[in-house]
């Protein structure tokens, strides 16, 4: 594979996965912009949260490749992506901790009691809300992957192309049934 295929599919699945997050953190600001507005709050996090879709989408397509170990591959599917979003998720509530200890570390006096008065205020209750989000994300994220492992790229996306079939008796039978009977 030549270096412009490469540069090609690695900008392709930064775009799709940035796509892919960036709708669950839109829907999280949406929500976050209603609620604001019902109290006359302006919301101001909008480019944030491109730049935040940008970045959980690089750092996820890399932890992709990192293997969770020979136990994890010998279990069923769901252990693997149940882990990976743990993770993931743990990951990111430390990203949106430290975040905020370097938000109010000037108003707190440093960046240790800015992160201790973030447990002591309301704004714990924000870091929870992104927390949630995005831990649903990830978990879509996650099991995603690995329906796309077994179907392949290119099946899963035709999955949603065509119409669904009638009748039960219509539907393909799946790779997984195709392997039992091996």
């Amino acid at each position: 594979m030549s270096f412009a295929t490469k540069l090609r599919e690695e900008i392709r699945s930064v775009l799709i996965a940035t796509l892919y997050f960036g709708c669950w953190i839109l829907a999280l600001m949406v929500i976050k912009w209603l609620v604001l507005a019902e109290y006359a709050i302006a919301f101001r996090g909008w480019s944030m949260a491109l730049v935040g879709a940008l970045v959980l989408a690089k750092v996820v397509l890399v932890l992709e490749h990192v293997s969770l170990g020979d136990w994890v591959r010998r279990q069923p599917a769901w252990v693997g992506v149940v882990l990976r979003t743990a993770f993931y998720t743990l990951g990111v509530a430390l990203v949106l901790i430290l975040e905020k200890g370097f938000e109010g570390r000037h108003e707190a006096g440093g960046f240790g009691p800015a992160v201790q008065h973030l447990f002591q205020q309301a704004d714990i209750y924000h870091v929870w809300v992104n927390l949630i989000c995005i831990a649903g994300a990830l978990l879509g994220y996650n099991a995603i992957v690995v329906v796309r492992r077994h179907l392949g790229n290119r099946e899963l996306f035709r999955i949603f192309l065509v119409p669904l079939p009638d009748e039960p008796d219509e539907r393909p039978v799946s790779r997984l049934q195709d392997r039992k009977g091996d």
